[in-house]
């Protein structure tokens, strides 16, 4: 095959053989397709963090508009929350302490059991076993909330108030304990994927020092793990945090400072449910109130977050 030339004299290359040809389209086609696919993927991840900077950016300019009329000052140490009052009280804590005490509640519930069973089905449970009660297990996470709350109400409640006769129909503790339980699967499947990513030459190396199966499983596969273990802790500490309809349904949605969780309260989160489903007027200031507390809220959610970060690194670090 001969050179040609163009217009301007210049010498071309030959043209290239027909297989070589359908190598070109193909490199071509395979190039295109990696860049559609690169295309999506980035789509993706932009559409995640413009989701979340929207979150931020709608709640920090209506949070704006809301401490323009109540300062932030009052906002954090007013002991009292009536902004539906004629006399208003914004007093944050109020709605703060029960959304800690409910949480406190739940985890002390769902932590402990969760990483018992994570261990258990990790280290000690057949095949058959794990196989049958994981998939068992993280069904209750599928059970909606407002079914969890009217259990809490209507059988938890009365079961606790026969061992206590002067607990309130409404209180923080009903709405904890079964908070907790629904928060189980989250911690006891991540937390049991996490041993189960732990190296079994870690286990053996226990086993040949003469260790039993409880001592590697709590002294070597749990630390060793802990990262992943963390991570379930601080989903759990998220879910309960956010939690709505247990805690609307249970608790009571009475504005209390209180950290008794015998005693009727209102969490954040029940608060915005209450004022969004109300006939408050858009932009008024009782509206703007759920802007302040959705604020507080993704504040107290980033802080266990970033608690959490620093957890998963020095573990990892460590192990």
């Amino acid at each position: 095959m001969t050179a040609t030339a163009n217009a301007a004299g210049v010498a071309e290359p030959p043209l290239p053989p027909p297989q070589r040809r359908r190598d070109l389209r193909a490199r071509r086609g395979r190039r295109a397709s990696e860049t559609i696919v690169e295309a999506a993927l980035f789509a993706a991840a932009f559409v995640s963090v413009l989701t979340t900077a929207a979150i931020v950016y709608i709640l920090v300019s209506e949070s704006v508009v809301f401490f323009r009329h109540v300062p932030i000052l009052d906002f954090l140490t007013d002991t009292q929350w009536t902004p539906l009052f004629d006399d208003a009280h914004f007093g944050i804590m109020v709605l703060l302490s029960g959304t800690l005490t409910s949480s406190a509640v739940a985890l002390a519930i769902a932590i402990p059991l969760g990483t018992v069973i994570a261990i258990y089905l990790s280290e000690f449970a057949s095949y058959r076993v794990r196989e049958t009660a994981k998939p068992l297990l993280e069904m209750l996470g599928g059970v909606p909330t407002i079914v969890y709350g009217y259990f809490a109400l209507l059988f938890v409640t009365p079961l606790l108030q026969k061992a206590m006769p002067w607990l309130p129909g409404f209180n923080l503790l009903s709405a904890g304990i079964v908070m907790g339980i629904m928060i189980i699967p989250y911690v006891s499947s991540i937390s049991e994927d996490a041993m189960r990513a732990v190296p079994m030459a870690l286990r053996e190396g226990s086993y040949a020092l003469g260790a039993t199966k409880y001592q590697t499983a709590t002294r070597v596969v749990v630390p060793a793990a802990f990262s992943g273990i963390a991570s379930a802790y601080i989903l759990g500490i998220s879910r309960a945090v956010g939690e709505t309809m247990i805690l609307a349904t249970a608790a009571g949605m009475q504005p209390n400072l209180t950290f008794n969780p015998l005693e009727p309260a209102a969490t954040i989160t029940a608060f915005i449910v209450q004022v969004a489903l109300g006939d408050l007027p858009h932009g008024s200031i009782g509206y703007q109130t759920i802007f302040a507390a959705g604020l507080t809220l993704l504040v107290l959610t980033l802080f266990f977050n970033v608690v959490g970060h620093w957890l998963r690194k020095r573990f990892r670090e460590a192990y």
